[in-house]
Parts: structure tokens; sequence; C-alpha cells
């Protein structure tokens, strides 16, 4: 966003010496055709240059005169009266440069005084008045411009903080229950099993670390995370944990959040292995269907009995549903779908929609294949 301001604030800079150049040429050219229509002699051209330079520098400070106005925190009356007394000002200026120019260099028998001078400067003072409105009415829409930039920047700055405190919330959790796993087969002195343990976790943790909560992975890299956090669960659950996957090769290559899955997983670990002597088994399958990437992972534990939704959430300690859930609704807003389907005694099964997304090269890749079919 910073660089976007930058850009922003140099458009306005180059729009401006655009507008002031063209727009006194026009000024120029207007008055030279004015003067040969009303037949005055070739060397007019000359004093309406100069006094067209003398209308260009005075702009140019009284430009100066409103930035310093502009950020002196001016009340609303005060400044309109500073711009009128500026624009009276300049205008009697502009005025003397243009009366000396056509005495220096078109007749020096030429004077202007009382009416007549008066009258030129109440045309100056025209075109000085169009030039201050024009003025302002291109810096307040540049100031609008960039008042909506710096929300905007303010607001994303804001979303990724929260989806970090989403992610990095869940890390903490899992890390909790690991190291109480490993204390426990250090005390039954399973000390290679605990060196095992903390092997897998350290090349989670590292993965974890890597991965950004705003970015986003493939499918097979997930997957890939959570057989790490797997592996781990295993050392303590060993055959009570069974675990199948079901993906397709088209939905490996798609984007999904990273460690969108591990929360959910330890959940059912929680609530549908742990509870049973005999252990129980996750599945997780994911397809492609309508442009959508589908997600389903089931287990076969007790089952929540007329829980609704929120309550579930509850129960999942606050952290690994009610998280997925916002992180989603954050990263895909009215284009997600989060379902719990719960079953007594039959498990319970979450299905995750989202929109189908791959990585440039993916992408590129598919446009060539479809070419060549």
């Amino acid at each position: 966003m910073d660089r976007k301001l930058k850009n922003l604030i140099e458009h306005r800079e180059k729009l401006f010496w655009s507008l002031q150049i063209l727009g006194w040429f026009a000024y120029c050219a207007a008055r030279t055709l004015n003067a040969y229509a009303l037949g005055e002699k070739p060397e007019f051209i000359y004093a309406v240059m100069m006094g067209v330079i003398g209308g260009f520098w005075i702009t140019i400070g009284m430009r100066h005169i409103f930035q310093f106005l502009r950020h002196s925190n001016l009340s609303s009356i005060a400044l309109l009266v500073s711009t009128i007394l500026c624009i009276g000002i300049s205008s009697m200026l502009f005025s003397f440069v243009e009366v000396w120019s056509m005495n220096q260099l078109y007749d020096p028998d030429w004077t202007m005084q009382g009416l007549g001078f008066l009258y030129r400067t109440l045309y100056d003072t025209f075109v000085l008045m169009a030039w201050t409105g024009l003025y302002f009415v291109i810096n307040y829409h540049f100031q609008l411009q960039q008042q909506k930039e710096l929300y905007l920047a303010a607001s994303a700055q804001a979303h990724q903080a929260q989806l970090k405190m989403l992610r990095y919330q869940l890390n903490p959790h899992f890390l909790f229950n690991t190291l109480n796993a490993i204390s426990t087969l250090v005390l039954a002195k399973q000390s290679k099993e605990a060196n095992n343990m903390l092997t897998k976790l350290s090349s989670f943790l590292r993965f974890s670390l890597v991965s950004q909560p705003m970015q986003k992975t493939t499918l097979e890299e997930e997957i890939y995370a959570l057989s790490l956090y797997l592996d781990i669960e295993k050392i303590r659950f060993q055959e009570r944990l069974k675990i199948v996957m079901n993906i397709s090769e088209e939905a490996k290559s798609a984007l999904i959040p990273s460690l969108l899955l591990q929360p959910l997983v330890e959940n059912s670990i929680k609530y549908a292995i742990n509870p049973k002597i005999e252990g129980g088994c996750i599945t997780i399958s994911a397809v492609i269907k309508n442009n959508k990437l589908k997600i389903t992972l089931s287990d076969d534990g007790p089952g929540f009995t007329n829980i609704v939704h929120k309550e579930i959430s509850q129960l999942s300690s606050g952290v690994g549903i009610a998280n997925t859930r916002e992180r989603l609704s954050k990263l895909y807003p009215d284009e997600n779908s989060f379902d719990i389907i719960s079953r007594e005694t039959k498990g319970v099964t979450i299905k995750i929609s989202i929109p189908c997304e791959y990585s440039a090269d993916k992408k590129l890749d598919k446009s060539f294949a479809e070419i060549a079919q």
C-alpha cells in the first residue's frame, strides 16, 4: 500500500505540471487569436507570451501558498478568506505584469489606468479564480484517494493480524498436548519413542513457522504437513489411530490456506479416537467439482447428540472448528461453506467447499493442456 500511495503522489505531481503547462499554453493561444481577430499587430504575441510567463510563475507561487494554508490547520472561514486575499493580490500582480509587458514589448505609449486597469484586474481575477477552483477540486480528489488507500492499508493490516492470531493460536494448543505426551514417554523411560516424537515435532514446527497465515499452499503440501502431525500422534496412539486418504490427483495441486486441516484432525483425535479404547479411523478425501475444491473429513467416533454448530465449536476448546470457520470466512467471504454433520455413534463429518485455485505455474500448464486438446 505504501507503494500505491507513492505512485498516487507521483501521479498527482505529473498531472499538475501537465495541466499547468497545457492550461497556460491554451490561454496564450486564446489571447493571441482574439488579438488577431481584433486587428492587433503581430508583435502583440510577444507581450502576450511575457504575460503568460508571468501568470505561470504567479500560479506556481499561489500553489505553494495554498499548500501552506491546507497544512496550517486553519478554520474553514479563515482558509476561505486567505484564499480570496491570495487571489486578489495575485490578480493585481498579474495585471501589472501584463500592462508592463504591453508597454515594453508592444507599444511604449500604451497605458492602462482607471477603469481600464480595473477591467484588466477583474479579468485576471476570473482567470486565477478558475485556476484556483480547478486546483482545489483536483487536490480534493487526490486527498480522497489517499485517504481511501490509507484506509485500505489499515484494513489489510488488521485483516492480516487477525488471520495471524487465528492461525498461531492453534500451535500452542497442539504444542501443549505434544509436550505432555513426550513428558509421559520420558517418565515411562521410553527414550527412543520420546526422541522420535521430538524429531517429528521439530519437522512440523519448522514447516509451521515457514508457512504464513495469509499465504496459500497446495493441498499436497498441506497433506505433507498433516502427515508430520499424524506421525507424532501415531507415536501416542499406536495402532489405535488409523488414517485413510482419498485425494484426487487434480485436487493435490489446488491451493488452500496453510495448516487448515490440522486443527480439524486434532479435534477428531481428541473427541473420536481418544475416548474409545479400540481407537478409530479418520478419513480425509478431496475432489474438484464444479470449480470448487471439496474436502471431507470424517471419523467413526461417538459423534454429538442434538448439538448445534455453536456448541460444537465450544466443545473443541473454542479453537479448532471456530478458528477454521473464521479463517475461511475472511479468506473466502461468501464463497465458502463449512458444514458439520454429526450422527450419534457414527461419528462426525466435516465438509469444506472453497473456490478452486491454482498457482501461476499450474494455471499455465492447464492452459497449454487445453490448447493441445
